[in-house]
């Protein structure tokens, strides 16, 4: 197999290796986010039985010309590729995602489990073991609707989001600092709605600016599982026992993960990944566990702050392309100046103190939850 990849050069080349001859199930999975239309395609119908669970929020209806992802489940596959390890944002450490780039497209290896993906403006391919990494698949799946948001112009932001009493709120912070454990404690809220996890939309909407989340759950670590009473079903009481026993610090920097099935637990109709909706605030996280004084939510004029500013932007990340063709190179820069304009409508509020959910929810409340 490895002496097939040599010398390959474009996309074609790649997806016909990827898919290695393999027959595609007969159904499809069809999915609608929005105006994006996704059709899902595999050799195993077992994975796209599972793909439908995860997304069984979304429309399961056919949109024009949509955006077609095939996921090939089978071993890990060796190509002798010359891959080059994409450089990880400030904070972040170890070895994440490498890259092969093609005359018309880019090849991008998972390192930690070897799961390789296919990006052009033809071929969109998952390959390897699909089922033991679906987490990784689903994030695939997400670039899709990620490229066709930002290629009509709406803005990538490292954001929670979510509807509360009707207003839309997003909530930014550096790694690990609980937007995911706020979020999910504003909806214990009965009107609240989920709209996104981690990657919020932002584009100009008249005089204000709208935001749109992506079909993603929110994905938690331990830490924040063991303290909200709302997720105890997602692991059993021995386990979550063994959990209380670590050390704080030890628990909040434990490496595992765990899905929120939105509507199983906090009940139907609380999730919108897909519809537009006016944004009145961002909430940016600047709190810290070891600061004794009381939690401070004030509002901030965000273009003088461009240390918070930070936490608010993201990159596109290898998968990006735009809408000729091309992709990102993981050496450019971030641009502050579309973020300023966007949020120069938008009131910021930055937080403050030490880390207190139930006292920042209520700070919350009391600002919009009426």
């Amino acid at each position: 197999m490895v002496e097939k990849w040599t010398g390959i050069l474009d996309a074609g080349h790649a997806a016909g290796l990827l898919m290695q001859g393999i027959s595609l199930a007969e159904r499809s999975l069809q999915l609608a986010t929005g105006d994006c239309g996704l059709v899902i395609r595999s050799n195993s119908q077992p994975l796209l039985d599972r793909l439908a669970g995860y997304f069984h929020h979304l429309p399961k209806s056919q949109i024009a010309a949509p955006i077609e992802v095939v996921a090939i489940e089978g071993g890990e596959l060796k190509t002798g590729l010359p891959f080059i390890d994409w450089r990880r944002e400030a904070g972040k450490s170890g070895r994440k995602d490498a890259y092969v780039d093609l005359a018309d497209g880019r090849l991008v290896r998972k390192v930690r489990t070897g799961m390789l993906f296919l990006q052009s403006e033809r071929w969109r391919i998952a390959a390897g073991p699909c089922i033991a990494h679906d987490n990784q698949l689903i994030n695939f799946i997400n670039s899709q609707v990620m490229n066709w948001l930002q290629q009509r112009q709406w803005l990538i932001c490292h954001a929670a989001g979510l509807l509360l009493n009707g207003k839309g709120i997003a909530l930014a912070g550096f790694s690990g600092g609980g937007k995911s454990t706020l979020m999910l404690h504003l909806m214990e809220q009965p009107e609240s709605r989920y709209l996104t996890n981690d990657r919020l939309f932002l584009r100009r909407q008249g005089v204000g600016v709208e935001a749109v989340g992506i079909p993603k759950l929110p994905r938690i670590n331990p830490g924040t599982l063991v303290n909200n009473p709302r997720l105890s079903p997602l692991i059993d009481e021995e386990r979550r026992e063994r959990l209380l026993q670590l050390p704080k610090q030890a628990l909040w920097e434990l490496e595992e993960k765990f899905d929120v099935d939105v509507e199983r637990l906090y009940g139907p109709d609380r999730i919108d990944t897909s519809t537009p909706v006016p944004l009145e605030a961002l909430v940016i996280l600047n709190w810290n566990r070891h600061d004794p004084s009381p939690v401070r939510l004030a509002k901030i004029a965000i273009a003088q702050r461009g240390e918070l500013l930070s936490a608010v932007m993201k990159s596109p990340g290898p998968f990006y392309q735009d809408g000729l063709g091309d992709f990102l190179r993981d050496d450019e820069p971030l641009q502050p100046a579309p973020y300023l304009a966007l949020l120069k409508s938008v009131p910021v509020y930055e937080v403050t103190g030490r880390m207190d959910f139930n006292e920042l929810s209520g700070l919350c409340l009391e600002q919009w939850g009426s």
